[in-house]
Parts: C-alpha cells; structure tokens; sequence
C-alpha cells in the first residue's frame, strides 16, 4: 500500500526538476521562436546600453552585472552575482527554469518589459561568444 502513495508524489515531483539545457540550446530555441538569427553584437549593446524603461535604479543589465559579464557582478541588496558567461561560469545558462526567471525579472527590471525571444538569443549569443 505504501508504494501506491510513492508513485503519484514522484510523479507530481518530476515537472519541478530542472531542466537541464546548455546555451546553445537556448540560442537554438529563442531564435527559432523568434525567426531571426542570434547576434552577439545585438546582444552586446542590448546588455551595455542605459534604457529608460525600467526601474530608475537598474538602467541597464551593467549596473549590476559589471561591463565584463567574466566577473562578479553586485546585486542593488549587496549580494555578490556569479560572471554571467559560461566560460567564466559553466554553470550558467545549464538551466531552463532558472535563465527564464532571470530574463524574467531583470528585463522587466531594466527595460520595464519582457525581453523577447530575439533579444534573449542575442543576448545568450554574446555571452557565449566570451
């Protein structure tokens, strides 16, 4: 009896692992979705650039990931932020979930929308390219 109540909480567990992916696959994804070919150098000035969309304090993803996404970045609280390239960090951009709550809040954060699929690929693109 025990194991018919383990099946179906294993089950309800699986959705809730990560999902593992490499930034490749991001790119692969985003611009398939978008139907433009990613561009690190889209991507580089998306990252660099000072927008007026957002938060007053977060105008552009440098404030807190620093000009070189191969170096710690400064959270607005004061935690320190992991580089963002994958060379410098290989355990970036491995995780679906975690790289959709990010582009999620920071883009809202910065830009005061959503970023779309290009703009996600760009930006994938051109920390790879790191």
């Amino acid at each position: 009896m025990k194991y018919l109540l383990i099946l179906p909480l294993c089950l309800l567990a699986a959705p809730l692992a990560a999902q593992s992916t490499t930034p490749s696959d991001l790119i692969a994804n985003y611009t398939a979705e978008a139907g433009v070919a990613a561009s690190a150098e889209r991507g580089q000035a998306l990252f660099t650039a000072s927008h007026t969309g957002g938060k007053p304090d977060t105008p552009s993803c440098t404030t807190c990931h620093g000009a070189d996404p191969r170096a710690a970045g400064l959270a607005r609280t004061g935690k320190p932020i992991e580089p963002l390239a994958p060379l410098a960090n290989p355990e970036r951009l491995t995780d679906l979930k975690f790289v959709e709550k990010w582009f999620g809040r920071n883009c809202n954060s910065v830009l005061g929308r959503d970023c779309t699929s290009a703009e996600k690929a760009d930006v994938i693109a051109w920390l790879s390219s790191l």
